[in-house]
């Protein structure tokens, strides 16, 4: 859009200054800005026409699409970009701009769209109509001014003072709501705490009452069961075919109760923390050979067993996964009076789990108490024709056994027809892919749980309580990878790395970062979170660290 010229004049002495400002104001009035505008843009140019009137100026308004333009050429020799008048006018108007070689000054103020503003061809016959003003009148016109600004400050600080006490009343409010909630919030933690505590006296009575029962019951029941075999045993008395049936069951049942006793102390050891595994190579052929063994003689039902030759070994903690899988036996030929029982093993290996199920063709599970076999002492109704009828904890207790071995427990059933009890466990078998791995942790329980994910994986692995022992086991027999935790004493994980980074042997080291605080590791190796970590996670990252899953 071409610009429009709305005026010209010419500058020539500072008595100038006043038409100028004038007809600055008149200008903007008539474009449509508002009276503030009209003060800023009337300021502005009278700031820097003081600066230029002396040596001469001419001054060109414009309309050029939305803005008013006004265009100062003027002969002075200083350099524009010092002046305080084009500083002060930069900030009362959009822009101000200086060509220092052409001797040109632009002021711009963008206009607001009126619909009733006038057109130029108005505007220059209006700005044609001023009469020249005097320095009189020019003061006169000022101090008008100034008193219609100081009467809209005096009504901004009315209005301001107003919402300062709206806001301030918003304060006191929020502040009186803000004190009633945490007082609330107070009274809750401390309901909460004492909760807590009295949750956490039930469960050490609970605690110390399993454990007491079941000390001072062990001792009676083993007694009667040694009894039972002295009787029945070549040295006792001859006795009749209906007695040693009867002296038979009261065995029978001293054994099942001493099982029980059992399960609550390892149910109430596990609840406090003290039942920790204890993993080693484990003969699973031989652990199933002699279940069926044993369990075989207990019951008419059929047992069979199958185990892959992939996981004839696996590592886990041997008594645990006895106990786990002689509960599920015991449940599945208690409830099965027709068909089999079978336990088979196997692997899964895109899971990476050994899979161990026992299926029986017994009376099942009604599928309203399916989700609930699991909670402790719940037990569900039998049919009147089963074999015995259960205790309530024993899935219970080999669930949580089960968990403890990093591993599942689920149970998939039809009632009528059968159930399956579906054992995995995590598989640490196959060729190993690390030749060493150091771990170092001041945290003895997290070195035994990482020396497990890595059994299998890795040929040798190596263990050091802080920076310094972690140190003097890499410069004695140097690791493919360190399993680093960032938080140790003496020298933590940090120092450690400064350390290997100085070291050319120790350099060639490939490291992997697990720890609390994985945001203050550094970012160039491998992190992990200790609270979460699984073995995929573990074992993927070692590969990535050392670049063997590029192999």
């Amino acid at each position: 859009m071409t610009a429009i010229e709305l005026a010209r004049m010419r500058l020539g002495r500072e008595q100038d200054v006043f038409a100028l400002r004038r007809l600055g104001r008149a200008a903007a009035e008539l474009s449509g800005l508002e009276a503030q505008d009209q003060i800023r843009v009337a300021t502005a140019l009278s700031e820097i026409g003081r600066e230029v009137a002396a040596g001469g100026a001419e001054v060109v308004f414009t309309l050029d699409g939305g803005e008013l333009r006004i265009t100062i050429e003027h002969t002075a020799t200083t350099d524009p970009a010092g002046w305080e008048a084009l500083a002060l006018a930069s900030r009362l108007v959009d822009s101000v701009t200086a060509d220092t070689e052409r001797g040109h000054i632009t002021i711009t103020k963008r206009l607001t769209a009126l619909p009733a503003a006038p057109s130029p061809r108005h505007i220059r016959e209006r700005l044609a109509q001023l009469t020249p003003t005097t320095a009189v009148d020019e003061l006169r016109e000022q101090n008008k001014e100034l008193a219609e600004t100081l009467d809209e400050v005096r009504q901004l600080n009315a209005e301001l003072q107003e919402t300062n006490l709206g806001v301030m009343a918003l304060y006191n409010q929020l502040s009186s709501e803000l004190e009633e909630t945490n007082r609330g919030v107070v009274a809750l933690y401390a309901e909460l705490d004492e909760k807590s505590s009295r949750l956490r006296e039930a469960a050490e009575t609970r605690n110390r009452f399993w454990t007491t029962v079941s000390h001072e019951l062990r001792t009676p029941l083993n007694s009667i069961i040694g009894l039972v075999r002295l009787l029945v045993g070549p040295g006792g008395d001859p006795l009749t075919e209906e007695q040693t049936h009867q002296v038979g069951l009261i065995g029978g049942s001293a054994e099942t109760l001493l099982s029980m006793v059992s399960e609550l102390l390892d149910m109430a050891k596990a609840d406090s923390g003290r039942l920790r595994p204890e993993p080693a190579t484990v003969d699973l052929d031989r652990l199933v050979h002699q279940l069926h063994l044993t369990m075989q003689a207990t019951s008419d039902v059929a047992l069979r067993t199958e185990v892959a030759g992939e996981v004839t070994e696996v590592y886990t903690d041997e008594v645990m996964l006895t106990r786990v899988l002689r509960n599920l036996l015991s449940n599945a030929l208690k409830f099965t009076r027709q068909g089999e029982v079978r336990l088979s093993a196997s692997l899964d290996e895109p899971a990476g789990q050994v899979v161990i199920t026992v299926a029986d063709t017994g009376i099942g599970i009604p599928p309203e108490y399916l989700g609930q076999v699991f909670e402790e002492f719940v037990q569900v109704p039998v049919p009147a024709q089963a074999a015995s009828k259960g205790t309530g904890i024993g899935l219970t207790y080999a669930a949580k056994l089960t968990e403890m071995l990093d591993g599942s427990l689920e149970l998939d059933s039809t009632f009528g027809e059968g159930t399956t009890a579906t054992v995995r466990l995590p598989y640490y078998g196959g060729p190993p892919r690390i030749e060493r791995v150091l771990i170092a942790d001041d945290d003895e329980d997290f070195r035994a749980t990482a020396r497990r994910m890595l059994y299998g994986f890795a040929a040798q692995v190596d263990e050091a309580a802080d920076g310094v022992e972690a140190l003097a086991a890499m410069r004695d027999r140097r690791p493919d990878v360190i399993v680093l935790d960032m938080l140790m004493p003496r020298l933590d994980g940090n120092a450690l790395l400064q350390r290997m980074a100085e070291d050319e042997e120790l350099r060639k080291v490939a490291v992997v970062v697990v720890t609390v605080a994985p945001g203050k590791a550094a970012a160039e190796h491998p992190v992990l979170s200790k609270l979460d970590l699984s073995r995929e996670q573990l074992l993927r990252s070692v590969l990535e660290a050392t670049g063997a899953d590029r192999a």
